[in-house]
């Protein structure tokens, strides 16, 4: 029996680096799947509708919850984000491991529904580094900056729930790190299969 695919999740606060490290994860690992979320809010400088997220508006949204078309989705500084259903689950079928980028809330979520996922905290080495890391995108205002910056402080207690935490201070030390854990789970699957397979 085929070791069941891993659902891979990987948050962490805004500015720690998790988007620069899921990128550099999936150009380590070309057969990982990659879940693109949707967001109600605006594109960023040099983001690509349905490449980075899909962005819709409020009322598209609504309208794929209203669907059930979320696997999970959350309201976050403002503006909402989910994970489509159809296209995690039809990965997963077809035997691929996949790679979801969301937010604490959303993970959370997600451990409800797949407890077998692997759940991946990022951390920033600092709280200065991470205000210095958002500030310097210079993509939101002074307001934004302070909501995301309150939300900080509950987001990082959120990682003992979490099944590994990676401190992200040099991206090619924490890529390590996370090849090591997905290299780790995906042995402890295979040795599942076996002993199923064997019994």
């Amino acid at each position: 029996m085929a070791a069941k695919p891993l659902l891979i999740v990987v948050s962490g606060p805004s500015g720690s680096g998790k988007g620069t490290l899921c990128a550099m994860l999936r150009q380590a690992l070309p057969n990982l799947a990659y879940s693109v979320s949707a967001t109600t809010r605006q594109p960023r400088p040099g983001e690509r509708n349905e490449v980075d997220y899909f962005f819709i508006s409020d009322a598209e949204f609504q309208q794929l919850i209203d669907r059930g078309e979320f696997l999970e989705w959350a309201e976050v500084y403002g503006h909402r984000y989910g994970t489509a259903r159809p296209a995690v689950e039809a990965q997963l079928k077809a035997g691929r491991d996949m790679l979801l980028e969301i937010d604490v809330q959303g993970a959370m979520n997600i451990k409800k529904s797949f407890p077998d996922a692997l759940l991946i905290f990022v951390q920033p080495p600092s709280l200065q580094e991470l205000g210095a890391r958002i500030a310097n995108r210079g993509t939101e205002s002074l307001q934004d900056l302070k909501v995301r910056m309150d939300c900080v402080l509950s987001e990082l207690q959120a990682a003992e729930q979490y099944d590994h935490v990676v401190l992200n201070d040099k991206p090619e030390d924490a890529l390590a790190e996370l090849l090591e854990i997905i290299g780790d789970a995906k042995g402890k699957r295979s040795e599942v299969g076996k002993k199923i397979q064997n019994e």
